[in-house]
C-alpha cells in the first residue's frame, strides 16, 4: 500500500507524525518533491484563482503525487489548540482538491482535532483502517507516531547577530523556502539574525493575548500577535518581518492588530503570490536593514544623552 503525503501547508510541522504513523502500518510512503516552479505551475493550473498561494501550491503537490500512490492524505486539520481553529481553507481542503483535480486515488480526509490525544486518535483509527483492520497495530502505530512528533523540534533562533528580527506568518510561509524565496538565508547574509514563534513559550503569548478585547479565533493569528507583542515590547528584537500570502483573510485582520499594538516599532510585511519577484524582495530586505541600522544608531545616540 503506497500512501502519498503532499509536502505542502502544515507538512513542515506535522510530517513526523504522519510519516511515522503510516510507516508503522507497513505502508510505503511517497512524498512529493520540495516546492518548486513546476509544482507552483501545476497548482495554479488546477486551483481556483481566488485561493492564496499556499493552497495553490498544495494543489500542485497533489497533482505530482496522484499517479504515484494508492491512498492520498489531504489533511483536514481543524484544531491544534482547544477553542481555536485553523485557517478555514483547511476545513474544505479535500473538497477543493477533489473538485479541481480528476483521477485521484482514495483520499484520507478525516477531520483532525489535535488538541488532545483522544481526539487525535479518532483520526488515527479511521485513517489506519484504510490500510489495516488490526486495531492493536493501529493503536501502537499511533502511540509511536505521537512520540516521534512530540520529540520533533522546529524553529529558528539565530545567535551572534547584532541585529535580530522575529520572522512571523503562517508556518508554511515561514518554512517553505520556495514561497518565501529563502528569506532566512537572505536575512542572515545581510547580518540579521532570525527568531521564530516556536522559541517563545505559550505563557508569554497568552499574557499578550489577554490585552486584546477579544481572544483571536485562529491559532496562527494568536501566535503571530502574541509573539510580535511580547518580543517588541520587551526589546528582545530590533524588528519584525511578516510573510503574508496575498488574499489571506486572517492576515488582513491580524496585521492591523499587530500594527496597532507595536506602534512605530519596525515591521516589514512581505506579500507573496505566484507573481512575486525575488529581486523586489531582495531590494526591500536591503532597505529594511538600512532602516534598522539607522534606528539603532539613533537610539544609541539618544541613550548617550542621558
Amino acid at each position: 500500500m503506497r500512501v502519498g503525503i503532499p509536502k505542502g501547508l502544515l507538512y513542515c510541522k506535522y510530517y513526523p507524525f504522519f510519516y511515522s504513523f503510516f510507516k508503522s502500518l507497513d505502508a510505503e510512503i511517497i512524498t512529493s518533491d520540495d516546492t518548486n516552479k513546476n509544482i507552483l505551475n501545476e497548482g495554479v493550473k488546477y486551483c481556483v484563482d481566488e485561493a492564496c498561494l499556499p493552497i495553490k501550491i498544495f494543489h500542485g503537490h497533489v497533482a505530482e503525487l496522484k499517479d504515484k500512490c494508492d491512498i492520498l492524505l489531504i489533511p483536514r486539520i481543524m484544531q491544534i489548540r482547544e477553542g481555536e481553529y485553523i485557517c478555514p481553507k483547511f476545513c474544505g481542503l479535500p473538497e477543493m482538491v477533489i473538485n479541481s483535480i480528476s483521477n485521484l486515488p482514495k483520499i484520507i480526509d478525516t477531520p483532525i482535532y489535535a488538541f488532545n490525544k483522544e481526539e487525535l486518535f479518532n483520526f488515527a483509527k479511521k485513517a489506519g483502517k484504510m490500510i489495516t483492520k488490526d486495531n492493536n497495530k493501529i493503536k501502537k502505530a499511533y502511540e509511536y507516531a505521537l512520540k516521534i512528533q512530540n520529540d520533533f523540534k522546529i524553529g529558528i533562533k539565530d545567535e551572534g547577530y547584532d541585529i535580530n528580527v522575529a520572522l512571523l506568518g503562517h508556518p508554511y510561509n515561514v518554512y517553505d523556502d520556495f514561497i518565501n524565496m529563502n528569506v532566512v538565508k537572505k536575512l542572515n547574509r545581510l547580518g540579521i539574525g532570525v527568531i521564530t514563534e516556536e522559541n517563545i513559550e505559550n505563557q508569554f503569548i497568552d499574557k499578550e493575548i489577554k490585552k486584546l478585547y477579544k481572544k483571536p479565533f485562529w491559532t496562527f493569528a494568536r501566535n503571530s500577535y502574541g509573539v510580535a507583542s511580547y518580543l517588541s515590547k520587551n526589546n528582545k528584537i530590533n524588528g519584525i518581518v511578516y510573510i503574508s500570502s496575498f488574499a489571506c483573510g486572517i492576515d488582513s485582520v491580524i496585521l492591523e492588530l499587530i500594527k496597532d499594538r507595536i506602534g512605530a516599532f519596525p515591521m516589514l510585511v512581505l506579500k507573496v503570490d505566484e507573481h512575486t519577484g525575488e529581486a523586489g524582495v531582495d531590494t526591500r530586505l536591503e532597505a529594511y536593514k538600512d532602516m534598522l541600522e539607522r534606528r539603532i544608531q539613533y537610539e544609541n545616540y539618544i541613550s548617550t544623552l542621558g
